[in-house]
């Protein structure tokens, strides 16, 4: 069992930046990917970015390359979602999320198994 505990979201202005953090906890596994997906209302649940937790390579979706950076604490068991130059288009519920590796990319919300609460973003213009 993992447990996944958020922090971070809230208001900001376009232009803007938040950082949001996921911290895990429990039996955590050793060959494992972790994640950030987002939900507005009315949309499907879409891929953001995830992270190989044991090489840190990492795969972003093309909304938000070269905005977004997610990044790892290894002491601290953390993921970290550094969102720079925020448009109104990324308000969403986002989610963290982490299991572990399996065959393929790892960007469908089908491959984690484990899920934070959500924390609310709001960007307005």
């Amino acid at each position: 069992q993992v447990q996944l505990v958020e922090s971070g979201g809230g208001l900001v202005q376009a232009g803007g930046s938040l950082r949001l953090s996921c911290a895990a906890s429990g039996r955590t596994y050793s060959s494992a990917a972790m994640g950030w997906f987002r939900q507005a209302p009315g949309k499907e649940r879409e891929f953001v970015v995830r992270i190989t937790w044991s090489s840190g390579n990492t795969y972003y979706a093309d909304s938000v390359k070269g905005r977004f950076t997610i990044s790892r604490d290894n002491a601290k068991n953390t993921v970290y979602l550094q969102m720079n130059s925020l448009k109104p288009e990324d308000t969403a519920v986002y989610y963290c999320a982490a299991g572990p590796l399996r065959p393929g990319s790892m960007t469908s919300a089908t491959q984690f198994e484990y899920w934070g609460q959500g924390t609310q973003v709001t960007v307005s213009s």
